[in-house]
């Protein structure tokens, strides 16, 4: 966890994932493989960060502004605004 020395006391990492490691589609084996693998990854790094530093994963639905490329894929999912997943990161942790 190199980036440790990076972060402040108290600061905080966040990793994008995606709505594959919940919801799979045709064709997301290595996607949804890496997904999973990265929000497990956060749950194991979690117990062991010192400093009080958070992590935490995102995982949004297919953004609107990917539509053209990955839509076909996700065809009775909800995209959303790429604009909303960004002012998600900047929102305070829940308790």
């Amino acid at each position: 966890m190199h980036g440790l020395d990076h972060l402040a006391d108290g600061g905080s990492f966040t990793l994008i994932t995606g709505i594959l490691t919940q919801h799979p589609v045709e064709k997301s084996v290595v996607a949804s493989t890496f997904n999973g693998g990265l929000e497990t990854f956060t749950y194991a790094a979690s117990t062991e960060i010192p400093r009080g530093i958070r992590i935490k994963t995102v995982s949004p639905n297919v953004v609107e502004e990917s539509l053209d490329t990955y839509g076909a894929f996700f065809p009775c999912f909800e995209p959303v605004r790429a604009q909303s997943v960004a002012n998600s990161l900047s929102a305070p942790p829940m308790a």
